[in-house]
């Protein structure tokens, strides 16, 4: 994202039209460098700092703009493993005080900025990926409690659930229905005692890109599908639970009640079930070994954003639009 005077290859967002206008930095977290040969760098950490940008629609002049073509799209990046600063984030994500962090009070001003110039809501675009995505969210609500409502667009957004141990033991869809309205159940007499946040629950125009072996994201797949299940079901009790999430629920027994940001009213999610068969062996003889590095680098491969990349034709995509249910 970040501009030099020497680069390797031309910027990405130049051949749709964009130009770099703004790089968004947070500058107050130091990056852990694992490789000794970088640490004489004198640009060493520098390009940690920026966790986003902001890129601005020019065509070139003898084109003439594309009709759905935003004004303006702020973007953020995923997790650098080598980052501290990205790595206490992810750990904010999972005790749901992302909100409260410094990188999103720098996130609001940018994109309050542009809107305060002129932007709105039908010429700027919200995008970021993984620890990225969770950024845009943060940012797109905000500003939905302040009228506006700004197109987004998650691509492996993280979702703190028991979804992926679930997937693991292989439910029948039986079972699933039986665990999901249980689950739900339960929720619902939780909530007696635990305050569900109704009128924080804004309907944004959001786009969620998943992989189905994507353990970070699969919380979003099982929460909209039990969702959709139950409301089928028990209309009232889906509403209702729909609003609540076991993290939240231990927290608020704590006294440390916490905005509900990852539940989601509505959502057009795009999920992709492609799985290309080039992943290596390990060396190892040890089987549990082979087993334990193909799995990780599964893993890898369903979280990444090149798969995004990729023409629609070599995905496996289904699209599912999700909706809020009416009282």
């Amino acid at each position: 994202m970040k501009d030099r005077s020497n680069p390797l290859a031309p910027a990405w967002w130049k051949s749709f039209g964009f130009r770099c206008r703004n790089v968004i930095k947070d500058d107050s977290w130091v990056s852990i460098d694992m490789d000794a040969s970088d640490q004489g760098s004198s640009d060493s950490g520098r390009d940690d700092e920026i966790f986003g940008a902001t890129y601005e629609y020019e065509p070139p002049a003898r084109l003439p703009r594309h009709p759905s073509a935003p004004s303006y799209v702020v973007a953020f990046r995923g997790t650098i493993p080598t980052n501290l600063g990205d790595l206490i984030h992810d750990i904010k994500i999972v005790y749901n005080t992302f909100s409260n962090s410094n990188r999103c009070d720098i996130t609001h001003d940018e994109v309050e900025g542009l809107l305060q110039g002129g932007a709105n809501s039908c010429t700027m675009w919200l995008a970021g990926h993984s620890l990225g995505a969770s950024q845009a969210l943060d940012v797109g609500r905000s500003m939905a409690e302040k009228g506006f409502n700004l197109p987004t667009f998650l691509f492996n957004p993280p979702q703190v659930s028991p979804a992926p141990a679930i997937y693991l033991l292989r439910p029948n869809e039986k079972a699933k229905m039986h665990l999901y309205a249980t689950s739900s159940l339960l929720k619902v007499g939780l909530s007696k005692i635990v305050k569900s946040h109704e009128e924080h629950m804004e309907d944004l125009f959001k786009q969620l890109y998943v992989h189905d072996s994507d353990p970070i994201c699969q919380g979003y797949v099982d929460y909209f599908e039990q969702r959709q299940l139950v409301q089928e079901r028990f209309p009232s009790i889906g509403m209702s639970a729909m609003k609540l999430s076991y993290r939240d629920m231990f927290f608020s027994a704590l006294n440390k009640d916490k905005e509900r940001s990852h539940l989601l009213p509505s959502a057009l999610l795009w999920e992709n079930s492609r799985m290309d068969n080039d992943v290596e062996n390990h060396p190892s003889k040890c089987t549990l070994l082979r087993k334990a590095n193909r799995l990780k680098k599964r893993v890898l491969k369903a979280h990444s954003l090149e798969q995004w990349w990729k023409p629609d034709n070599e995905l496996s995509l289904t699209k599912t639009q999700y909706n809020c249910p009416s009282a």
